[in-house]
């Protein structure tokens, strides 16, 4: 019996041994294709030589200084790099742990915000039905998905939500895209006056939807409208880029694909690859400013915050992201990516949306494409497509809940930067067969 408190206490799982690039093998020398990356973080794979290396110099010198008492050279340095290439306005970083931990920061940085700047009575958040922002309470009471927050609700924040923009569901017959985000738009400001704009902090959103509905990228101009909008009143826009940003979708930062920038960036999984726990939230020259001018005194913290042994790590991932020039091969590869699952799902019965940027991409499954009938959620489909594709040897990411919380399924792929056409034609194969046995076990 294993005395690890493990995720499901009703499964058995392999045990992870060794990576060889964008493999992980287990203890029976079984060999699984990460088309995933875990949950999207590990975009090196899983043997890089110098971020190894990276992490053995720093612990060698300095594994770890509290920043109540110290900074540290790789911290000071990885905030340099990420300033030098966010997008306009943002002027520093907060380091945290991880994803949660960086949206949870965002939210008091905002709050603090105003108080510092002397309109406390701001503190209505507005975010979008189905997204994902992380499991702390603060972070799960700002997402949106009604399963990961039933059970909790009791202990849940005030979140108000508004409509994600997800066009394979949301756009009316005869609705342009263009038209469908300035609807978009608009239900966010009437939410914003319905609360009284003086009273909203912030609008937070997934420039491009993760893990609750499978890689949705918005219409276009709609995030340059909602930047209009949380203009107009005052409001400060988050947005979190946990599992999007870092190269994911082909640019650093998703925001750079919107043409816009934002007051608050969250980022973590691809930036440190996996190598080292770390996430990280960027911030605009005018929340600092407000602070530094006011209190001078941030109210937060926890105690691994700008670990050096974690900033080294993270920064010798995105020296080799920069280095190896592997942006455009992002783009290129999720564009032969994406033309290998048209041309294998497009006329799938049960493939209803193909969908994605870069390697971020999502297959939304349905049991009508006419109608777009979801599959019934006691079925579990997405939990057969996991552990099929797990006996075929591919990481995937499928999930449950995708239209509302409840129905719908869709698999999330997300793998690492470095594949190239071989593996690509790996990763559709076992999909293919995964899904066969899935789908013929119902």
């Amino acid at each position: 019996m294993s005395h690890v408190f493990h995720r499901s206490l009703k499964q058995s799982y392999p045990t992870a041994v060794s990576g060889d690039g964008p493999y992980l093998i287990d203890d029976q020398g079984r060999r699984y294709l990460d088309a995933s990356g875990g949950a999207a973080v590990s975009c090196l794979g899983h043997s890089d030589a110098d971020v190894i290396e990276a992490i053995r110099e720093q612990v060698s010198t300095l594994a770890y200084a509290h920043t109540s008492f110290f900074t540290t050279e790789p911290m000071e340095t990885l905030a340099d790099f990420l300033v030098e290439r966010a997008p306009q306005g943002l002027e520093s970083v907060y380091f945290v742990s991880g994803g949660s931990e960086a949206i949870e920061a965002a939210l008091k940085l905002a709050r603090q915000y105003f108080i510092e700047i002397g309109q406390s009575q701001r503190k209505h958040l507005i975010a979008r039905r189905q997204s994902y922002h992380g499991n702390t309470l603060g972070a799960l009471a700002t997402g949106g998905n009604e399963w990961r927050r039933r059970q909790f609700e009791p202990l849940l924040i005030d979140v108000s939500h508004v409509s994600p923009c997800y066009a394979y569901r949301g756009l009316r017959d005869g609705e342009t895209p263009e038209a469908f985000g300035i609807r978009l738009a608009a239900e966010l400001e009437e939410q914003i006056l319905q609360l009284g704009s003086e009273n909203v902090m912030a609008f937070v959103a997934e420039p491009v939807v993760g893990a609750t509905m499978g890689a949705v990228p918005p219409v276009p101009g709609y995030f340059r409208r909602v930047r209009e909008v949380c203009d107009r009143h005052g409001v400060l826009l988050i947005l979190d880029e946990v599992m999007c940003g870092m190269g994911r979708t082909g640019t650093l930062f998703a925001a750079e694909q919107e043409g816009i920038s934002a007051d608050l960036i969250t980022i973590a999984k691809g930036l440190g690859a996996g190598y080292q726990p770390i996430g990280a939230t960027l911030v605009s020259g005018r929340i600092h400013d407000a602070i530094a001018n006011g209190s001078g005194f941030f109210q937060h913290g926890h105690t691994y915050i700008g670990h050096a042994t974690a900033c080294a790590a993270a920064l010798a991932v995105q020296r080799a992201i920069e280095s190896r020039d592997l942006l455009p091969r992002v783009r290129r590869l999720g564009e032969e990516l994406s033309q290998r699952l048209h041309e294998r799902f497009g006329e799938h019965p049960h493939v209803g949306d193909i969908r994605g940027r870069g390697l971020f991409q999502g297959l939304e499954l349905v049991a009508n494409r006419d109608g777009k009938t979801p599959f019934d959620p006691d079925l579990k489909l997405h939990a057969r497509i996991k552990k099929a594709a797990m006996e075929e040897g591919l990481m995937c990411y499928p999930m449950g809940g995708t239209i509302d919380g409840k129905q719908g399924d869709h698999i999330l792929l997300a793998p690492p930067f470095i594949l190239d056409d071989n593996h690509l034609d790996e990763l559709v194969q076992k999909l293919d067969d995964a899904l066969r046995s899935a789908l013929g076990g119902l």
